[in-house]
């Protein structure tokens, strides 16, 4: 009976055993041994606050209620947003965003970890002094034109003094200027009245080429259309002239003119009655004023010819009057000539006589020179 109760007492302390194995192994104490870590990460384990090993991607072991591990670090591309509100050299205040893309890698885990306390924020300070640095400088239209340039300096600054830390930067981006709005409108106002003075000055300059043309069309067909005109009254001309001959030759001589005169005046009248846009025509009902009509056509023809040839005589005139005041004027200016080629030769003969006279009295002195004293004229003895 004894062994009984000794053996039901054990298989319950075994029971209870067993039982507190199994929640210590599938409970707390599992997860105080045993973590994992995923993929593009690490953690490290430090044992009592010291940094002890870094745990790479896998299931990893740990000594309970002595390590502990800190929350995973990334080894994936992170990207940071800073938007930075600075102002231009020409007192406008622009945001830029800007976005660093950096990485941590595996060798370097521990220096990320323990050499900065807030990474994001050393990263936001150094690309707001960068930024700002190179706005300082710029106009707004350098800082549009220079965004590269300023995404270059920032990321150099960064890799320089980021990568002592652990941080590696892959790439700075500066995505945008952008100005106040109201600088914006001013701007696109700008551009907008550039543009209109450029359209304005091709309508112009479209409108200019179109009017010569058009000036240069006109004057063409002016000149061809006087052209025709002057070729239509030739022909006239010489058809009349064929036909006054043709009537001479057949013996109608005195009344040729008249004739003539008559077939014109009923070729009008048909090329009115066939163009002319008038129902009605106002004709000479008689053949008296038919013939008084005839001798004013012959009048007009024949005062226009007295006329002509009274101009022609006039512009005869005046030919030879022109002729007449140019060969005045040669005589005047021939005569002139005359006059100074004799003042000319006047006075190359005066000097050729004082020359000749000069000449002589050096003659003589050196003839008397050669002669004694008492030959020389003019020798006293008292002298």
């Amino acid at each position: 009976m004894e062994g009984a109760i000794a053996a039901i007492v054990v298989i319950a302390v075994v029971l209870v055993v067993l039982i507190i194995i199994a929640g210590l192994l599938f409970g707390g104490l599992r997860s105080s041994i045993l973590f994992t870590v995923h993929s593009q990460e690490n953690v490290i384990v430090e044992r009592f606050g010291k940094f002890q090993r870094v745990a790479r991607p896998g299931l990893n072991t740990k000594v309970p209620f002595m390590d502990s591990i800190t929350r995973p670090i990334s080894l994936r591309i992170q990207q940071l947003e800073v938007n930075i509100e600075s102002k231009t050299k020409d007192n406008v205040f622009v945001t830029v965003p800007v976005a660093v893309q950096y990485v941590i890698k595996e060798e370097q885990v521990v220096d990320a970890y323990y050499r900065l306390s807030n990474p994001e924020a050393q990263i936001r300070s150094y690309v707001f002094d960068t930024v700002r640095s190179a706005l300082s400088t710029l106009n707004l239209d350098q800082a549009f034109e220079s965004k590269d340039d300023i995404a270059r300096n920032v990321e150099e600054t960064l890799s320089h003094r980021m990568q002592e830390f652990g941080f590696n930067i892959v790439n700075t981006l500066v995505t945008d200027i952008s100005p106040d709005a109201r600088v914006r409108d001013s701007m696109n106002s700008i551009n907008a009245a550039q543009r209109d003075r450029v359209a304005a000055q091709s309508l112009a300059e479209a409108d200019k080429i179109k009017r010569v043309t058009q000036a240069e069309a006109e004057a063409e067909s002016k000149r061809l259309q006087g052209e025709g005109v002057a070729a239509q009254r030739k022909a006239i001309a010489l058809g009349i002239a064929e036909q006054y001959e043709m009537l001479r030759k057949v013996g109608i001589e005195n009344s040729a003119e008249q004739l003539l005169l008559m077939t014109q005046y009923f070729d009008t009248m048909q090329d009115i009655a066939r163009n002319g846009r008038s129902n009605v025509l106002y004709l000479p009902s008689n053949p008296g004023t038919v013939g008084a009509m005839g001798d004013e056509i012959r009048n007009a023809i024949l005062q226009g010819q007295a006329a002509h040839e009274a101009a022609q005589a006039g512009d005869r005139q005046e030919r030879s009057d022109s002729d007449q005041r140019r060969r005045a004027e040669e005589a005047r200016r021939a005569q002139a000539q005359r006059a100074q080629e004799q003042n000319r030769a006047e006075d190359a003969r005066r000097q050729a006589e004082a020359r000749a006279r000069e000449l002589g009295q050096q003659a003589r002195d050196a003839a008397q020179s050669d002669l004694p004293p008492w030959a020389r004229p003019g020798y006293s003895p008292e002298g």
